[in-house]
């Protein structure tokens, strides 16, 4: 038996997300038939974050645990040329029996991409959010860097998700702005269901001055989700990385 940690890129467009559905094309039911042909029998694949629909991955981890012998390099080539163009094998590695691509995750980056602008850009339409009018920058950056450290977040995950502790710590929140083009990046230990997307959607409305930038601090206090802003679309979310210690 050996384990393999697979690094993948996927765009998200047309995929029904990261977890196996009963229908619809999803990037571990994909790799699992993949892996399935070298192993002659069934494979289970797991990954880091469930990404949903319409979310890409720049570096999604998955693990699986196989027999068959074929070396990272060899594998890599032949995973690509049977999975879909919109889904690719960046590195396969292998690691020691105990890896769990989720399990033993420390640490995940999520990237959120917005337009700003008049017009939108029919090019970009699937990786960002478009919103026509401008947003205060300077507002949502001061409304981001409150989220650092550990907070109840049970204000950003949806309704209805059970989970034990919806208490997480952010270590990196932030906000660059180019041209038009806005991309908030944010770290932590863990992301409750909807998370990135919720606190997108709540720096918005503070950027159209809906909502000031103090008021992401009460939000923090809240446990109620209908207190914070709309869930963010999902093509404007990215899962960067996946870091490990």
């Amino acid at each position: 038996m050996r384990n393999l940690k697979l690094t993948l890129a996927y765009d998200g467009t047309r995929l029904v997300g990261w977890q196996r559905q009963a229908e619809g094309d999803s990037v571990q039911g994909v790799l699992e038939d993949a892996l399935a042909r070298f192993e002659g029998a069934p494979v289970t694949v797991h990954g880091a974050g469930r990404t949903d629909a319409g979310v890409h991955a720049l570096g999604q981890v998955a693990s699986a645990q196989v027999t068959f012998a074929h070396d990272a390099t060899t594998l890599t080539r032949a995973l690509n040329a049977q999975l879909p163009e919109d889904i690719r094998v960046l590195a396969v590695e292998d690691v020691s029996l105990e890896f769990h691509a989720r399990f033993n995750a420390r640490s995940k980056t999520y990237r959120y991409q917005i337009r700003h602008g008049t017009i939108a850009d029919p090019f970009e339409r699937a990786y960002v959010w478009h919103m026509p009018e401008r947003l205060s920058v300077d507002a949502m950056r001061a409304a981001a860097g409150v989220l650092i450290g550990t907070h109840d977040f049970a204000a950003f995950q949806s309704m209805g998700t059970p989970v034990r502790d919806s208490v997480r710590t952010v270590t990196q929140s932030t906000l660059a702005d180019a041209e038009g083009r806005m991309a908030y990046e944010i770290s932590g230990d863990g992301f409750l269901r909807h998370m990135v997307r919720a606190i997108v959607g709540t720096l918005v409305e503070i950027g159209r001055g809906f909502r000031e930038p103090e008021s992401m601090a009460s939000l923090l206090r809240s446990s109620a989700r209908s207190d914070a802003g709309a869930t963010a679309p999902p093509q404007g979310l990215f899962l960067v990385r996946v870091d490990y210690h």
